[in-house]
């Protein structure tokens, strides 16, 4: 499960374009902490530390106390923007988690063990078709990860959601049975496996043919 890490804010005493962009040269990005029933408040970040954490990747997974100006607060990113050109960070979303809460996250699916699958070992390749799954979990145990296991996985066969086991007080919000993960069979097995159907069905059909005439 994920562990909760920290990084400073500061409150953002203006609003607006104007003092987001004046945040921005001062080099920080502005921010909001919403929910839990309370108001929101404007916050600022520091720019390399936002865009660190970012890059690094499970941000949008991951829960901070947020220290602002010597408070904590307990929170999750839920959203971010970035500048579509230069893509550095713009602006940031953070959500007040209460005690006990429960929320719906996004989390990543992980392959593993293919080198154990028999489709693999005869050159197939695995194609993760679904890359995360949406689940309702206890704030304080985010799963980092939903692993697929491929151990014993053939050429097109699948894993779907309904074969794994995920974590206790995990459960996906989605009522249908998503495929996870497949093996694509490579194209030399596809072409043998065409050609050897191609004389089967010939001397299938020729019985039929000669019933006719």
């Amino acid at each position: 499960m994920a562990s909760v890490r920290e990084m400073k804010a500061a409150i953002r005493e203006s609003a607006g374009k104007g003092a987001a962009r004046a945040e921005r040269r001062r080099g920080r990005v502005p921010g909001v902490i919403y929910g839990d029933d309370k108001a929101p408040v404007s916050i600022s970040l520091d720019y390399h530390e936002l865009r660190q954490r970012i890059y690094a990747g499970h941000f949008l997974t991951t829960v901070y106390d947020l220290d602002l100006d010597g408070t904590k607060h307990r929170v999750i990113p839920r959203d971010y923007q970035l500048d579509p050109v230069k893509d550095f960070p713009l602006h940031v979303d953070f959500m007040r988690l209460g005690v006990g809460a429960t929320i719906r996250v996004n989390i990543p699916i992980h392959a593993i063990n293919a080198e154990a699958s028999p489709g693999v070992k005869r050159g197939g390749s695995v194609n993760i078709v679904t890359h995360t799954i949406e689940v309702r979990c206890p704030a304080d145990a985010i799963p980092e990860s939903i692993e697929v296991d491929l151990t014993g996985l053939e050429v097109a066969h699948s894993i779907h959601l309904s074969d794994i086991q995920l974590p206790p007080n995990v459960q996906p919000t989605a009522a249908d049975n998503a495929t996870l993960v497949t093996i694509v069979a490579p194209s030399g097995l596809k072409e043998e496996e065409t050609a050897t159907a191609a004389p089967a069905e010939a001397a299938a059909a020729a019985p039929a043919a000669e019933k006719k005439s």
